[in-house]
């Protein structure tokens, strides 16, 4: 079976930053932990490493990455939600275990718009529709029209039931009038296969990665949940563009909160060296694919949106998983 291949800039980030995860362990004890969802290695853990790093040159104390993979999130959410509340304890967080978690899972610990405080957002991964580069479906329109005329035919790939790919999907699919078949995925590597072998019609899917696939007229995005076409995707047009329907530029977010009681001032200081290392030259030029800088106060923003259109999107289309 041929695998797929991603951009080596990102891979061999994401290597470098695992295998340098060790030596963050040292010293551990008195040090500030930023608390992720995801595992060591990877663009976002990568991500995650390089703020540890400068936050510990910047305030002349350790920080650290905590790793608390399992659950979408909703465990690392857990342990800073019960943790203290000296500010020794951050979370790095996505929408999975605080805009749609809520919405999804029964007996959550924790309350995502009371429990914690926001820090500020570091990130935007952007979402596209993309196909085969023969596949009939040449541009949006005839995915919708063809998705219209059969409706519950057209398979549409996502990574799971409840997953904000699969919540994007049903979102495009309410605002243009169609009726998509979703099928679940594990993860993205599979999709693509199955996309490039016929079993599955559309991939809806982060835009990151897509650059090599599009690029070698493997695969064709169609359109970007964004304000602005993308160069990863080819630069495709946006969703709104192409459909002329306003409110699908989609933030997926990633960011850094902290628990609610956390001292004020300590709040704002690490609010303001957040957002002050977003916007390093050092960061931009090293993940200038997703990196996407906001302050506390839009930060809140975004994900107060973002947890009431997760929450429409799941109760209109009755969307349950099973726990």
């Amino acid at each position: 079976m041929r695998m797929l291949k991603f951009p080596k800039s990102l891979l061999a980030l994401g290597l470098a930053f695992a295998v340098a995860a060790p030596a963050w362990a040292q010293g551990a004890d008195n040090a500030t932990r930023l608390v992720s969802p995801w595992a060591p290695g990877g663009l976002i853990d990568a991500m995650g490493r390089h703020f540890a790093e400068k936050l510990s040159q910047r305030m002349g104390t350790s920080f650290i990455v905590e790793n608390r993979p399992g659950a979408a999130g909703t465990l690392a959410a857990s342990v800073v939600a019960r943790g203290p509340s000296d500010g020794k304890q951050l979370m790095l967080t996505t929408g999975a275990a605080i805009s749609v978690a809520p919405h999804l899972r029964r007996g959550l610990n924790y309350n995502p718009m009371t429990d914690f405080a926001f820090i500020g957002m570091m990130a935007d991964l952007p979402m596209s529709v993309s196909v085969r580069y023969d596949s009939p479906y040449q541009t949006l329109a005839d995915l919708i029209k063809d998705a219209k005329a059969r409706p519950e035919r057209v398979s549409i790939a996502n990574t799971g039931v409840g997953a904000i790919t699969h919540l994007t999907a049903e979102l495009f699919g309410q605002a243009v009038g169609a009726k998509f078949l979703h099928v679940p995925y594990q993860g993205p590597a599979q999709q693509f296969q199955d996309l490039l072998g016929g079993q599955v019609d559309v991939v809806m899917t982060s835009s990151i990665g897509l650059e090599q696939l599009v690029a070698t007229k493997k695969v064709r995005a169609l359109g970007t949940f964004t304000r602005n076409r993308l160069p990863s995707s080819g630069m495709a047009p946006t969703v709104t563009e192409a459909t002329g329907i306003s409110g699908l530029d989609l933030p997926v977010w990633l960011g850094v909160m902290a628990h609610a009681k956390t001292p004020p001032r300590l709040l704002e200081q690490l609010a303001a060296e957040f957002l002050a290392i977003c916007r390093l030259p050092e960061t931009q030029e090293k993940f200038k694919e997703i990196v996407s800088c906001g302050d506390a106060r839009e930060f809140e923003k975004v994900v107060r949106d973002d947890h009431k259109r997760w929450g429409d999107i799941v109760r209109s289309a009755n969307i349950r998983i099973q726990e």
